[in-house]
């Protein structure tokens, strides 16, 4: 059934399964006849709504799990209830500015930024929070060892599209402020204008084969700062916050198997770089339910998430929550689409 079909429901019909969607988004349990000829606004006997469950059940929008009087949506129900008849929610004013507070980068790396903001979704949600950081593939404007002990250095990285990078290193102990300028200049006549996985090879060829003129303490620093680059963002980066909110409440010994595997499948960050795949074909926000996400392939799973851009307008990145298909849609689909914003805006 398509989602124009079920406008071919008539009125009493498209109220009885909204009120058992909602019911069952609340608790998680089936719904029965009774609890529906309660909340129902129009006087509905209880054997009436449960001839119009079966017309439902019938048009595989209901299904009736075990042996449950009840009945629950299925996959395709929950579609159509998500595309055609839920009413989002707004944001409020405090809401915004929360969002937007915790996802200030001032004095923060972009991973970090981009931690916190997993963070807070998965707090908010009660889900599991997760986002792929961008790559470091712009052009490199600047870098910098900032000395932080005898033997430790913050590499500083300003790419031309404004973003800041903050990686910390382990140095040998008794490393001069001498070396450490040395280091920084050094990088910045190879780096300034070229992304990081442009110059990588040329640099450690140059530092292998000793052709960089480079004292011994200062090339060990730029050696230690590669190391930390770890091929210059060549990876995204899987960030997940909140796994354990998946396991309230589990109730059943396959639901629990459910999540083990989707944990497993999260700790083991396969196919990725295709979570922002997922994002293309529009802006805001996608909605895999189940079996669709084929992210995970994971019946009983929903994925919520959208992609945000550079100053390009090129997508590098998306951020989203994970939990099982009754998750609050109306509520977490307009707070993923404006941290996936705030978070766009910072980046750019």
């Amino acid at each position: 059934m398509s989602v124009s079909q079920i406008q071919e429901l008539n009125e009493r019909s498209r109220e009885i399964f909204r009120e058992i969607v909602e019911s069952y988004l609340e608790s998680g349990a089936p719904v029965g006849s009774r609890l529906v000829a309660r909340r129902l606004e129009t006087r509905l006997s209880p054997a009436s709504v449960r001839n119009v469950m079966a017309d439902l059940e019938d048009a595989g929008l209901l299904v009736s799990p075990h042996t449950s009087a009840g009945r629950v949506p299925t996959e395709v129900g929950m579609r159509l209830f998500v595309d055609g008849l839920m009413e989002l929610g707004d944001l409020t004013e405090d809401e915004r500015a929360s969002i937007e507070g915790r996802c200030q980068a001032q004095g923060r790396s972009v991973e970090e930024m981009l931690g916190e903001a997993t963070t807070m979704l998965s707090g908010l949600s009660r889900c599991a929070g997760l986002v792929v950081a961008p790559k470091l593939d712009s052009a490199l404007k600047h870098v910098e060892f900032v000395a932080l002990g005898p033997d430790r250095a913050l590499v500083v990285i300003v790419t031309e599209d404004g973003v800041v990078e903050n990686r910390l290193v382990e140095l040998e102990a008794g490393i001069s402020p001498s070396a450490l300028v040395e280091a920084s200049n050094y990088l910045n006549d190879r780096l300034r204008g070229r992304t990081m996985l442009e110059a990588r090879s040329e640099i450690l060829r140059e530092l292998d084969q000793q052709n960089a003129q480079l004292d011994e303490l200062t090339t060990r620093v730029v050696e230690a700062g590669m190391a930390e680059w770890g091929g210059g963002g060549k990876h995204n980066t899987l960030i997940v916050r909140g796994r354990g909110n998946l396991l309230e409440d589990v109730g059943a010994v396959e639901d629990l198997e459910r999540i083990r595997q989707l944990f497993d499948q999260l700790e083991a960050k396969r196919d990725i770089v295709r979570l922002i795949d997922l994002t293309e074909g529009g802006e805001g926000v996608r909605i895999f339910i189940g079996s669709e996400n084929k992210l995970f392939n994971l019946s009983g799973s929903s994925l919520i998430v959208a992609p945000f851009s550079n100053s390009r307008q090129a997508i590098v990145g998306a951020i989203g929550v994970i939990g099982p298909t009754r998750l609050n849609y109306a509520r977490i689909v307009p707070m993923v689409d404006y941290t996936a914003q705030v978070i766009g805006r910072l980046i750019g």
